[in-house]
């Protein structure tokens, strides 16, 4: 049997551990053969291949990114996509195909499967920690160590000079990077997608840090929201699943406090660098994991589900059910952080 391995979506630390898991038990245990396809969903529409063997995952468990590479390409937006990626798997003698990714990446997975029959087991990857179907994805731990390293830090810097520090991380939809990172580097406030926020409110949380002489550090989550107005962006330009490119929350929240509070404020976008590098240990084993049981679904012709941490168990779901809604941040534990507030 021979399998078909590729990564799509944003770059996450973990993707080699799964990569390194899948092949090592498939040909050790199952004398299974892989193929990887590069830049996620480009492979399989281009025919861009690479081996996978044994020597080929020795030593990447350790290693960030992916050595697949990955994309944001999106095959059923193409003319004859779903065929182009048919016709690829029967040329490379693919007999499945296991794909790693977010939302978009799986939500394509989910279809060519349900539509045109192609068999395929999912492995969720998302440094955002949004996808419904599983306790936690791999990367989101890497992420949320990142950021909260870098409020550390700050913290510093905004005693030093007694400013506003504004940090900006990852987070479209959902506010999990924002919420860990910023309870766990005691941010004096946490803005999230899942609750707009009064600009005033946050104004007076940073002037009562202030009168005790406290330099006040903001978490804001990239696709947080002011009550008054809409998602600030840089531009208005999309990406191939029709997703507007975010950031400039940070640099606007930081110019609405100085402006109305009189103190000095400045941005830190941490951007990239929160999926960039070596994963944490949690996330190496996590990854391993999913590896491990996304073959074995593969082996027992289980197509169509997608591999998903429930407490410490791993189990399988529907790809679809991992889709069909984002797990955003439960207003219960916005609520714990809130008391840090101000």
């Amino acid at each position: 049997m021979r399998v078909g391995v590729l990564t799509g979506g944003g770059d996450c630390p973990g993707l080699n551990a799964v990569i390194r898991g899948i092949v090592r038990k498939g040909t050790q245990e199952y004398g299974y053969h892989f193929t990887g396809f590069r830049d996620g969903w480009r492979g399989p529409l281009e025919g861009d291949t690479v081996r996978l063997d044994i020597p080929a995952v020795r030593g990447i468990l350790p290693r960030g990114g992916t050595i697949l590479g990955s994309s944001r390409t999106n095959p059923l937006k193409v003319e004859g996509g779903a065929d182009r990626v048919r016709r690829t798997l029967a040329e490379e003698d693919v007999d499945a195909l296991i794909v790693i990714g977010g939302e978009d990446t799986l939500g394509v997975a989910a279809e060519l499967y349900e539509r045109h029959g192609i068999p395929c087991v999912g492995v969720p990857k998302t440094i955002d920690n949004d996808l419904s179907a599983t306790d936690y994805t791999f990367g989101f731990d890497t992420a949320v160590n990142i950021a909260t390293e870098a409020i550390d830090r700050l913290h510093t810097t905004a005693e030093s000079h007694m400013r506003v520090l504004v940090v900006e991380v990852m987070g479209r939809h959902a506010g999990w990077i924002a919420l860990h990172s910023g309870l766990a580097g005691g941010a004096n406030v946490i803005l999230i997608p899942e609750r707009r926020f009064d600009i005033d409110q946050v104004c007076a949380w940073v002037e009562s840090r202030f009168k005790i002489r406290y330099a006040p550090i903001v978490v804001v989550a990239e696709g947080a929201m002011p009550r008054q107005g809409d998602m600030v962006l840089k531009d208005g330009t999309l990406d191939a699943f029709g997703h507007v490119r975010l950031s400039g929350i940070g640099e606007w929240l930081a110019q609405q406090i100085e402006k109305r509070t009189g103190k000095e404020a400045r941005t830190t976008v941490l951007g990239h660098v929160q999926r960039g590098g070596t994963p944490s240990a949690f996330d190496r084993w996590l990854a391993t994991r999913f590896g491990l049981h996304a073959i074995d679904a593969v082996r027992e012709g289980d197509f169509g589900t997608m591999v998903s941490l429930r407490g410490t168990g791993i189990v399988r779901v529907p790809i679809g059910d991992a889709t069909a809604r984002i797990k955003t941040v439960d207003p219960a534990l916005y609520a714990e952080a809130e008391v840090f507030f101000g």
